[in-house]
């Protein structure tokens, strides 16, 4: 039996139910369960099931558990697919651009359809991949919006985008080895991607800028809406001249990055989601080396990868620790919605036994240790220090005038930030 033919067993009379019994099942208990259910029910179909629970439940963190326990996934697809706070921003976005049909490339399970659809947005949700894309037209099915998404399962390459408002490609960035670093490895490549985005061949776009590999820029002239998912540690050298990008981050965490066409080409914004707070950068120049004073503002990672320090440091008026850290310094304590303030009370060489000594004397137990441009990783350091005590400290590791330095202090409450562009 095939994964294909597994995943359609699911869909017999007595697939439904049974999905539904192992809602809540326990995972270390499976090969109890695995054996009572097989004495009513077919060997592959048992398997197939459990298969579905366990993803469901590691699909819970992205897309709720609403969703989760009605969608269908691949183990891929679990681990590749878009959030769904993520495919819900990103539908809006479309959505205010006045897009109303989008061709979906690479649609893996349909996380970006669903969005798309529920934003009022018709959907042809494409992927090479058979299995995949029956999971998708089952998900579509299982939210209710079959009636907006459309699925076809075919290779991108031979799709004609020209009828849709826009386009959605979401090339794989993961290969046998692991992640994939050079876009134009990215399957399709990003040069691919770039075209079927605008509408324009890869033999129709000019060179990217001096000592780019392989990664091109759209001549100037008008260009189809549509976005393409990337790497959020991709080079800015190599995002096509004609294109926005965007780096989104959800609860702190950097979730993805996107380049938009017809839009704001050059434009670089970071995006923190659930708040929707958006900075967009003005090409400000770096902040300049300040002595520390006594707030430290850790900007948030959406605005570090976009290159957007200097616009928050500037907000802050602040500067920054040192030339190669992330870290900005500032006098005074202001919201803001781009980054986190630490208020700061001693700065310290660093040496873990004077660190274990002050947190000793201040009995500290509850020890939080973050780190930019050291060596030394934070479980290390709170496994040497051994906090113990009623009082809290958090302990940033790091470099201030190019000299190894621990900064400790608390997180600064502030009022709350009002979000501007």
């Amino acid at each position: 039996m095939t994964d294909l033919d597994a995943f359609t067993a699911l869909f017999t009379d007595e697939g439904p139910a049974l999905l539904e019994s192992l809602r809540g099942y326990d995972p270390a208990q499976e090969l109890a369960v695995a054996t009572r259910l097989r004495r009513s029910h077919p060997t592959e179909l048992v398997s197939a099931a459990l298969a579905q629970a366990r993803l469901r439940q590691r699909a819970v963190p992205k897309f709720g558990a609403d969703d989760a326990y009605r969608m269908f996934f691949t183990p891929n697809g679990v681990e590749q697919s878009t959030r769904k706070s993520v495919a819900e921003y990103r539908a809006g976005r479309f959505a205010a651009l006045g897009v109303r049909s989008v061709a979906d490339l690479c649609c893996g399970i349909g996380g970006d359809a669903l969005a798309l659809a529920r934003a009022g947005i018709s959907v042809l949700a494409v992927d090479r991949d058979p299995l995949t894309a029956e999971v998708v037209r089952a998900n579509a099915d299982a939210l209710g919006l079959s009636d907006l998404i459309e699925v076809r399962c075919a290779d991108v390459a031979d799709v004609d985008t020209d009828p849709y408002d826009a386009v959605f490609v979401d090339p794989a960035r993961r290969g046998g080895r692991g992640r994939i670093f050079n876009p134009e490895a990215y399957s399709p490549p990003l040069s691919w991607a770039t075209g079927a985005v605008t509408g324009r061949p890869a033999s129709d776009q000019s060179p990217g800028p001096a000592g780019t590999t392989g990664v091109t820029a759209i001549k100037t002239g008008v260009v189809k809406t549509g976005a393409i998912k990337i790497a959020p540690g991709i080079p800015h050298e190599m995002i096509p001249s004609s294109a926005e990008g965007e780096w989104i981050s959800d609860g702190g965490d950097v979730k993805e990055a996107v380049l938009w066409f017809g839009t704001d080409p050059g434009l670089r914004r970071a995006t923190l989601l659930p708040s929707g707070a958006t900075l967009t950068g003005r090409g400000l120049p770096d902040p300049a080396v300040r002595a520390l004073g006594r707030y430290l503002y850790e900007p948030d990672g959406a605005v570090i990868r976009a290159h957007l320090v200097a616009e928050v440091a500037e907000e802050l008026g602040g500067g920054l620790i040192d030339e190669t850290i992330a870290y900005i310094t500032a006098d005074d304590l202001q919201p803001t919605p781009y980054a986190t303030a630490y208020e700061i009370t001693d700065e310290l060489p660093f040496g873990l036994k004077k660190l274990k000594a002050l947190l000793r004397e201040r009995k500290v137990g509850n020890l939080t240790v973050k780190k930019r441009g050291s060596a030394v990783e934070p479980e290390e350091v709170r496994r040497r220090v051994k906090p113990q005590g009623p009082n809290a400290a958090t302990v940033i590791l790091t470099r201030v005038a190019g000299a190894p330095t621990m900064l400790i202090g608390q997180p600064a409450v502030t009022p709350q930030a009002t979000p501007r562009s």
